[in-house]
């Protein structure tokens, strides 16, 4: 892999800690799945300060978006990737 390839990679990883799988759930989410399985709530996202480092959920103040707000980019930025616009 060259450096692109590797970014693309974990820019990939990092986006799916907020992606919901075949069940829906999200590793964001950890142990409140439930809760976001209701129609009004299943688009809700926290912004976690940290992340547990195997399970991806969510740990800290989800009041405080810091660096996970640029998370937006990030899927920004792969989608132009995989457009070929970059």
């Amino acid at each position: 892999m060259n450096l692109k390839e590797v970014a693309i990679q974990l820019n990939m990883r990092l986006q799916k800690i907020f992606t919901a799988d075949q069940n829906g759930n999200r590793p964001v989410h950890g142990r409140f799945q439930d809760f976001y399985r209701h129609d009004e709530n299943k688009d809700l996202i926290l912004f976690h300060e940290y992340f547990h480092g195997e399970t991806g959920i969510g740990l800290g103040a989800s009041h405080q978006t810091g660096w996970t707000g640029l998370i937006a980019a990030l899927i920004q930025e792969v989608n132009e990737v995989a457009k070929g616009n970059v």
